[in-house]
């Protein structure tokens, strides 16, 4: 898709509100906020994507598609399309032309750090003009802020969700010194609306695992957020054999034991890997292949992970784990709990929903086996959609009615609160005023709106710049904000 000029980067009607707002008015204020949850077992959301976005559309994007280019263009372009979609009375471009002469973009955001877990309705960020020619700018910039940053938040919420369940059943069954960030992967690329869509939503769970198919997403956490997979973990894959491997070998070979037997001393001798089985009959590969290939699969410097893909996924993992402790046994850990040999594990590529992911540690823990016995893998379905109460939830913007409201301006020097309160609007109710952002003292985000300019506390406020006129003044790393999501670090 040819790249488009960033001023049409927008619903049509932002193109004629700077011609409807009050004369005079010299500054706007607006705050992206989560108005409420649809979901009952969320009352927060994960600050997560700003920072990306910001590098992406408001740095990259406008420098190249806007402030570098001739501004005969950048406004032939505009005129051009909005002449043929709104008619050429309707609109203004003088202030395209306004914008590009002034050569940056004459914006501040204050944004809470990312990785802050933020309650319904409290302001994630603020957006405002620094140049009084240009209040129309935050809010004709809604569109494109809206649609970029509830994804990848939403997604850093299912992480939480999944992780939250990983300590929950690990701190009951399984050793401290065994990583939870591996219990979990995401296996949902194939199955996300486009490749921007897959990358910002591996993005967001790689805040809380380390496992993820994507492999797109390093590349992208390296460049928005300053980590470096030479050096840390960033995010990890796994060696896997899939349907064409497993079924093309069978027609060569005749069986599924060849394969399997290469690949434990020949491919993978040295490699932990998993082979998907149920390209047949999964149970008659683990009850009567897997026990002919116990030598091997024992001299094998590395684990075989038995992968079921097709069935109830809760009765084939946790019926795996059982049968290979038959086969293999194992030791108690000391919690007291059944650990599988080191060479065999149970793995579910993905269909595990979060009731499904529970309802499987749980039936582990009942029987005696640690958690960590199997690996589980989160696909689409649970990446955009969670079942609560026999009803299937959506994921989309109106999760959290994320929202970028105005909510005060300056017209000739005067300081105006403004805000909306539909009669019947309920959660639509808007802030007022200017806003703080603070810690309460026990320890919960909350805010205070109403503030005036000059009125505003100067100290404590949670809302910092994070960019101002073209420029990101304050970056943060991935390991940052892992660590303020799970160790409570401001």
């Amino acid at each position: 898709m040819k790249k488009t000029n960033p001023m049409l980067l927008i619903d049509f009607y932002k193109a004629v509100h700077s011609d409807m707002l009050p004369e005079k008015i010299e500054k706007s204020v607006s705050y992206f906020t989560p108005r409420m949850s649809r979901v009952k077992m969320w009352d927060e959301v994960v600050m997560f994507g700003l920072q990306a976005f910001i590098k992406t559309y408001l740095i990259e994007y406008f420098n190249e598609e806007f402030f570098d280019k001739p501004v005969e263009e950048v406004v032939g372009e505009y005129e051009r399309i909005l002449n043929a979609a709104l008619g050429k009375n309707a609109f203004s471009s003088s202030k395209i032309k306004k914008l590009h002469n002034l050569g940056y973009l004459p914006i501040e955001i204050k944004a809470l750090s990312e990785g802050t877990k933020v309650p319904m309705h409290v302001p994630m960020f603020e957006i405002s003009n620094t140049h009084s020619d240009f209040a129309w700018l935050p809010q004709a910039l809604e569109s494109l802020i809206s649609a970029e940053m509830w994804h990848p938040m939403l997604s850093a919420t299912v992480g939480v969700t999944y992780r939250n369940i990983v300590n929950k059943y690990y701190e009951l069954s399984v050793d401290d010194n065994v990583p939870r960030e591996r219990a979990l992967g995401d296996f949902s690329f194939r199955g996300q609306e486009c490749l921007q869509s897959a990358v910002k939503s591996s993005a967001g769970w790689c805040l809380s695992f380390l496992n993820t198919a994507t492999v797109p997403v390093i590349t992208f956490l390296e460049e928005m957020y300053n980590c470096d997979c030479t050096k840390e973990p960033v995010a990890l894959g796994a060696v896997s054999t899939e349907h064409s491997v497993m079924c093309s070998n069978y027609a060569v070979d005749g069986d599924e034991i060849t394969l399997l037997k290469r690949l434990l001393t020949e491919v993978y001798p040295d490699t932990s890997f998993s082979a998907v089985l149920d390209s047949y009959d999964y149970w008659n590969v683990i009850d009567n292949v897997i026990p002919v290939l116990k030598k091997e699969i024992l001299a094998h410097n590395g684990c075989m992970l038995m992968r079921g893909d097709s069935g109830d996924c809760v009765e084939v993992v946790t019926k795996t784990v059982f049968k290979l402790w038959n086969i293999f046994g194992g030791t108690v850990n000391s919690k007291g709990y059944k650990v599988l040999d080191p060479h065999v594990k149970a793995i579910y590529g993905d269909s595990i929903t979060v009731q499904r992911c529970e309802e499987i540690y749980k039936i582990l823990v009942e029987n005696g086996f640690a958690c960590n016995n199997v690996s589980l893998g989160v696909g689409s379905f649970s990446m955009q959609c969670i079942e609560e109460e026999g009803i299937l939830k959506p994921f989309t913007r109106d999760t959290f009615s994320s929202c970028i409201k105005a909510t005060y301006c300056e017209v000739d020097g005067k300081p105006i609160p403004i805000f909306k309160n539909p009669k019947d609007g309920g959660f639509k109710k808007s802030q007022k005023g200017l806003c703080f952002v603070y810690m309460n003292s026990n320890g919960s985000i909350t805010f205070k709106d109403g503030y005036t300019g000059e009125d505003i506390p100067k100290d404590n406020n949670l809302l910092e710049t994070v960019f101002i006129n073209g420029k990101i003044v304050k970056e943060q790393s991935l390991s940052e904000i892992r660590d303020r999501l799970w160790n409570n670090k401001d």
